[in-house]
């Protein structure tokens, strides 16, 4: 999932690959998917890109913002798999969306459960789009102890530590996914209401988003992800998928993975007391 690591890492990759190369064609939908939103009909996505330059790639949030020629843009949201392949004939066969360029390298965007890919002259509207457009990063240094303060102090006090941080895309690009290990980090359990953390423990949140997230992006992503050339992130997570049936690293206990607020959450009982 693209989450602030990987759009990222992604879009870093993406802008050193892409920037200065033409499209020649775009490819619509290989394999329909139910999940798979667009703006507008994908097929009219070639008439809309080909011949344009891409000019620069950014990552904001939770997307991948390719910026082409004539106020073109094609943006691919979190859900999305993002790939780039040498040759046309490395693409995979099912794609949701592929694009070529006149080198006859290609870029193929698949959907594992949902994401968008969505192609736009102009300003695109979408709400969440905006919102990670035109916030800061964790991973910036104005993103400060004032501006997560603010977030803070934003939220009703019966909020759960989960909810503050990964709904409503206060922070963009924050999602469940890198969620664990940051609360692990700062020893909080998810289900935590805010209004009873003590300052200090705050601070240690705070420290820990941005410290946790810096790591994950130095290290090449997660290792329950992979960027832009296919290749598996180099940061071990603490608690994932990955390491469900393992004892916990600080105190050997066993981990616990439950249903919390629309997704998994995993947590030490003993480290993360709620």
């Amino acid at each position: 999932m693209l989450e602030i690591p990987e759009s990222r890492i992604i879009s870093l990759q993406a802008n050193k690959a892409l920037t200065g190369k033409r499209v020649l064609r775009v490819e619509p939908p290989s394999s329909p998917h139910k999940f798979a939103w667009y703006n507008g009909d994908p097929s009219a996505y070639d008439e809309l890109l080909v011949g344009k330059k891409v000019v620069s790639v950014n990552g904001h949030g939770a997307h991948v913002h390719i910026c082409l020629e004539d106020d073109t843009h094609l943006i691919i949201s979190d859900g999305a798999i993002l790939r780039y392949y040498s040759t046309e004939a490395e693409c995979p066969a099912k794609f949701q969306l592929a694009v070529l360029f006149e080198d006859y390298s290609c870029m193929a965007v698949t959907i594992a459960m949902y994401g968008g890919i969505w192609a736009c002259r102009g300003e695109f509207q979408n709400p969440y789009f905006q919102g990670s457009l035109h916030s800061i990063s964790p991973l910036d240094d104005t993103f400060d102890a004032s501006v997560f303060e603010r977030i803070f102090q934003s939220t009703k006090t019966d909020m759960s530590v989960k909810a503050l941080l990964a709904t409503e895309q206060r922070i963009p690009g924050l999602r469940n996914g890198v969620l664990q290990d940051i609360l692990f980090n700062a020893k909080i359990h998810p289900k935590r209401k805010k209004s009873t953390l003590a300052d200090n423990e705050k601070g240690l949140l705070f420290h820990c988003l941005k410290t946790t997230l810096k790591v994950m992006t130095e290290q090449g992503g997660r290792d329950t992800e992979k960027d832009f050339h296919g290749v598996t992130g180099r940061y071990r997570t603490i608690l994932s998928k990955n390491t469900l049936y393992l004892p916990c690293p600080r105190c050997e206990g066993k981990i616990i993975k439950e249903a919390y607020l629309g997704g998994s959450v995993y947590y030490c009982p003993f480290c993360q007391k709620i």
